[in-house]
Formats: structure tokens, sequence, C-alpha cells
């Protein structure tokens, strides 16, 4: 191990749980430690146990810079994109945007061999240096900017590729063409250096423009942990690996506490095919999918799939008088309906204090919390959304 790695480390776990901030101010104390580094790796520490706890496990790991730990995916997703590796059959692996490298190292566990680029040397370097103290002995790391070496690229079974998604001023994108790079320009080269594509975008990207841009994607997976969407990925079909699918199959999965994936899949024709039934009243309970559901677009399809009626065309809430207690989303109990008055919500709920949950509705949530004179918090729901043409208030509990 780098001799000043190991110094680093001895002194941050001997201080582990200790403010970082605090410790920076002590570096008078500390001379001959760079404390910068240390509260570095301190942040890691605390952020590893929740988001890479099999990271978290390695004394000898070095957590890169807030940045890179912040635009890397979690441990949940990266054993999800290596579980759809497997399934794909696994292989030679090349990730073209290495960054701190944690999707790399858990799709390697399914590689034959991996290759990760990285065109920061210093992020590289680190790399290098956790993978060999992971043990991941089969990924070769390369400092390089791997678009100007494509064309010498080896054919791999995988090419995974996950585009920076900020501007030069720091700003969040979402479109392949703002990302870096743009990997559009490279989209025939890159299919004729492997079997399968795999493209990390952003929650916020527009799938259908995505399919219609990458042009022969096979499937979609809009994927969410513990209920917040975290990334969309497009798997797209190798040059010569058959002809191209009519249109993709589309993926909604979430991802829970206990890293279990749950899934629901459809095509686009049978969505627009699908005819929802429409409420006419609110029955005993409301039912919200979860995000990945949400930004995957089968609303007709929930309701059939799970026997619920819709209240409104383009209000994505959906009731019925059954409890169904499998249902991937939040389910609440509807305690009465609501005249959405201060006067009338002051007298249901008298402490001042429930969530706003608004959906199809004229007014936003923090516009509508203001009116009616509520703070956040307790244990009540106030959901105001359009049934029918009409909207309308309900007071709920989360089941």
């Amino acid at each position: 191990m780098n001799k000043e790695y190991t110094k680093i480390l001895a002194f941050a776990h001997a201080h582990r749980g200790e403010d970082p901030l605090r410790l920076l101010l002590q570096q008078k104390r500390h001379p001959d430690i760079d404390l910068k580094l240390v509260a570095q790796q301190l942040e890691g520490l605390r952020q590893a146990a929740i988001k890479w706890p099999t990271l978290a496990e390695c004394t000898d790991f070095v957590y890169p810079p807030r940045l890179n730990r912040e635009q890397s995916s979690s441990e949940a997703a990266a054993r999800y994109k290596a579980g759809l590796f497997a399934a794909l059959g696994g292989g030679t692996l090349a990730d073209l945007t290495g960054g701190m490298g944690v999707d790399a190292y858990f799709m390697s566990m399914h590689a034959t061999h991996a290759d990760y680029y990285e065109m920061d040397s210093d992020l590289c370097h680190l790399a290098e240096h956790n993978y060999a103290a992971l043990g991941a002995d089969n990924i070769q790391c390369h400092c390089a900017d791997s678009m100007s070496i494509v064309e010498r690229l080896e054919p791999r079974d995988l090419i995974f590729i996950d585009p920076a998604r900020r501007d030069r001023q720091g700003k969040k994108v979402a479109a392949f063409e703002e990302c870096t790079p743009n990997l559009l320009g490279y989209l025939g080269l890159l299919r004729t250096k492997c079997r399968h594509l795999m493209v990390k975008a952003s929650p916020m990207v527009d799938i259908h423009l995505g399919v219609k841009q990458l042009e022969s994607v096979q499937d979609v997976y809009v994927v969410a942990v513990e209920g917040e969407c975290k990334e969309v990925l497009f798997v797209v079909r190798g040059a010569g690996q058959g002809p191209r699918h009519a249109e993709p199959t589309i993926h909604c999965t979430n991802i829970d506490r206990q890293r279990v994936p749950e899934e629901y899949s459809y095509i686009w024709s049978e969505e627009e095919e699908t005819l929802p039934s429409f409420a006419l009243e609110v029955g005993q309970y409301l039912y919200e999918p979860n995000a990945s559901l949400m930004k995957g677009g089968c609303y007709n399809s929930i309701g059939c799939w799970f026997g619920l009626k819709k209240l409104a065309r383009n209000t994505h809430l959906y009731t019925s008088n059954e409890y169904l207690k499998d249902f991937p989303g939040r389910v609440f109990r509807v305690l009465r309906p609501l005249t959405l008055t201060a006067k009338e919500v002051g007298h249901h709920i008298p402490e001042g204090k429930a969530h706003v949950v608004v959906r199809n509705y004229p007014s936003t949530a923090a516009e509508l919390q203001k009116r009616l004179r509520l703070k956040e918090g307790g244990s009540l729901y106030v959901i105001a959304a359009t049934l029918g043409r009409q909207p309308q208030g309900w007071l709920c509990e989360a089941v």
C-alpha cells in the first residue's frame, strides 16, 4: 500500500466518529498529516456505512473527494447492474467512465476480465489502489480518455458508460448531447465493439427520446432505491447481434432496504392499448405507485395489474375499497373527504401538523400547506388531487 495512504487511513480510523470540520482546525497539532485528506476519509466512512456497506468493511479503502462519491452508484444500484450483466451472460467488461469505480467493481464479480478507464489520473490511481485492497485482481485500470481509444478497443461482451451529467458551470444536465462525453457521436463505433452496450442516464432523462437516440435499445431499466428514482439504464444491442426489437421492454424496479429488487415490466404498445377504469368516488384506500413506476410511465397498466381505479387521466393516484398489502408504492387509508380551507382543516387537524401531498392539483404542495396554515409533520396526510374533473381533498393516514 502507498505509505501516505497507510498513514492517512491509520489516522482516520483512529479518529473515526469525530467531526471532520473540527479536525481540520487542528492542522498545527498534526503538521505531518494531511488533515484535508483525513476529513475526506471520515466523510467517506460515514457515507459508506449506508451507501456502500461492503466498501465500509475494507479498512484499506481510500475514499475520493465528495463530488466523486456523490456521483457514484450506491452499492444496491451497482449490484443490480451486476445482476443485469450476469443475466446477459457475463464475460469481458469495459467501463469507459470509471469514476469512483463502484459499478466496475460489482460488475467485475461476473466478468472474466474487466477494464476500467478514467481520464482523471488521481481518481484512476485511487481506483487501482482500492481494487487491490478489495482483491479485485481481474480489473485493469487505464488512465485515458476512453473515447480517444475506442477505435483500438478490443471487442467486449459489455461496454458500460456513465457520462458525466454536469455542464461547464457545474449545472446538472440530463440529455445525452449535453453530457460528457457525448456518446451519440460515438454510438455506431461503440456498437461494433461489444455484444451489449449499457448506458447509465439521469433519472430526469426523457426515456422516449433516449430510446430514439440510442437506436437499438432492447431494454430500459428504471431503477429506484427505497422509493427514490436513482438512474435509468439503456441496454443497447451491439452491431451484428441480430435484428433490433420493434420496441424495448421497460422494467420498473424498486430495490428495498434488504436489497431485494421488485420489478414490473411492460412495453409501450401494451400501455397505449390498456384502458384504465376511472373512479367516480374515492374508496377506503388511495394508492401512489413508487418512483420507478411513475418514471416508467405505465400509468394505465398499474390499475389493471392490481384491479384499481384511477382518479383521472392525469391524476396518477388509484383507489379501491380493498387493502393491497403488496402494492409497489405508498398506501393511504382515507379517513374522510376534506374541504381544503384553513377552517375545515384546522377543525380536523387541531395540532396543525400534517404532510401535504398534491397530484394534478392547481396548487403546489408548498402553496397549499401555507394556505391551510399547516406545518410539516405528524402522522396525518392531506392529499389534494383531481377526481374526474374536480379538485378535491382527503384526510388520510399512511398504512
